[in-house]
């Protein structure tokens, strides 16, 4: 971290700093495991590749049906009291997935994974969003240097246990959790935002789920945005499979697929508070997410970009493109990320913050699944029909596409706060 980073950091009250070190180590925790989990599985567990398939799933498939759930009892019971709950449920799967060998046990800890996250991830963004107060978009950029920087600390500390054996790795990270869950137990405030109700009653589920769908503005905020996590996600799929068929062999590959992991990661780091400031005095939050997803389509064209058949350029000219379009989403993703958070919190007007996370981060997670499986598709069919261009082509078309549904809402004003009202400005405060 930089000083200013740093000197940042501090200018926040005691929960901010706390929820942003959360992220750090839950992300470090998290990366620390989950990228050699398949390996374990296929290797000393000697399981099939659907079987491996459906394990790893399982933990996307509750952790995505759930963000809604978990962001309602948010909302509900108040932010620590989920995030703590998640971290704890955390430390038991890991060390699941590290001492259990039969697979109905696996699929139980991996689903158990997945249902932390959604536990704590809308608690955790919500009371970042309340803590920050008028300076949320500036809080969402350093929230994103730390998840970035556990990022990039957890696989090689992971990797490094991992040598060792597996299970040390998963009690290692599960115990990273365990310590989680004490500073916060101790440490983190209570918190509680706007529930929905007026005149301090508490509201129903259902109700609460009504209001959030009624919403229609955050609505077509989240359809028009799943493209950008569509686009971002090709840093996992595409680019990997693009550097491995464009490179001389696998080492090469691997190297390819590493830098690109860590420039992004670094750029994030290094640039993400100067973007942020930057946007902040020159576009309006509108122009900042309409500006970034329209990068983050031009990010794929360098891949368009002919790769030399032999000799030593052709190493360049497989590595180049990929890390050059990884190197583009991390900048676009730093446009981008700060204010679309905070744009959710003015959508929601303030109200059932953490349950609006949710149903986002759901929308969200759905549209992943089906970009990538189209994404997939046209990867196959490029090779098929020979046209190499269609999957680079159709990920910066998404890309534009999304960018003019951000300007049409933005000119219509959907993206502009409401005006409460009086019974909104009564609730949650019993």
């Amino acid at each position: 971290m930089t000083a200013g980073v740093l000197t940042q950091v501090r200018s926040y009250d005691r929960s901010v700093q706390l929820l942003l070190l959360n992220q750090f180590t839950i992300n470090l925790g998290f990366y620390m495991l989950m990228p050699f989990l398949a390996q374990h599985l296929s290797g000393r567990l000697a399981l099939t590749g659907w079987l491996v398939g459906l394990i790893l799933g399982m933990r996307n498939f509750s952790q995505q049906g759930m963000f809604l759930l978990g962001g309602t009892l948010a909302d509900r019971f108040g932010y620590k009291p989920l995030i703590v709950a998640g971290c704890v449920l955390r430390t038991v799967a890991f060390a699941a997935l590290g001492l259990v060998d039969s697979v109905p046990g696996l699929l139980a800890a991996s689903a158990a994974t997945g249902f932390a996250g959604a536990l704590f991830n809308p608690a955790v963004r919500a009371y970042l969003a309340q803590g920050a107060g008028e300076r949320r978009v500036e809080a969402f950029a350093l929230f994103n240097i730390f998840y970035q920087a556990g990022i990039l600390a957890g696989p090689l500390i992971g990797l490094a246990l991992t040598r060792v054996d597996f299970k040390l790795t998963c009690l290692v990270s599960a115990a990273v959790f365990a310590v989680l869950t004490v500073v916060q137990v101790r440490a983190l405030p209570q918190a509680r935002g706007d529930s929905g109700g007026s005149g301090g009653k508490r509201e129903s589920i259902g109700r609460q789920w009504r209001q959030v769908l009624a919403n229609r503005p955050f609505l077509l905020f989240a359809a028009s945005m799943t493209g950008s996590y569509v686009l971002s996600f090709q840093v996992y799929l595409a680019l990997p499979m693009a550097l491995r068929d464009a490179a001389p062999d696998e080492t090469a590959a691997t190297i390819g697929t590493s830098t690109l992991f860590a420039v992004s990661g670094l750029a994030t780091i290094l640039g993400q508070t100067r973007v942020t400031a930057w946007c902040r005095r020159n576009w309006t939050s509108d122009r900042a997410i309409t500006v970034g997803l329209a990068l983050m389509g031009a990010a794929f064209l360098p891949l368009l970009m002919p790769v030399p058949a032999a000799g030593p350029g052709r190493l360049i000219g497989a590595m180049a493109p990929a890390v050059l379009c990884g190197l583009l989403l991390a900048v676009a993703t730093m446009v981008i990320y700060p204010f679309e958070m905070d744009t959710i919190v003015t959508l929601a007007q303030e109200r059932l913050v953490a349950t609006h996370y949710g149903l986002y981060n759901t929308i969200c997670g759905v549209g992943i699944t089906a970009g990538n499986l189209l994404t997939g598709a046209a990867l196959d069919a490029s090779g098929r029909i020979g046209l190499p261009a269609l999957p680079w082509l159709s990920l910066t078309a998404l890309g534009l596409a999304c960018a003019g549904a951000i300007h049409l809402l933005s000119c219509r004003g959907s993206l502009a706060a409401a005006p409460k009202s009086p019974a909104a400005s009564l609730a949650g405060r019993s």
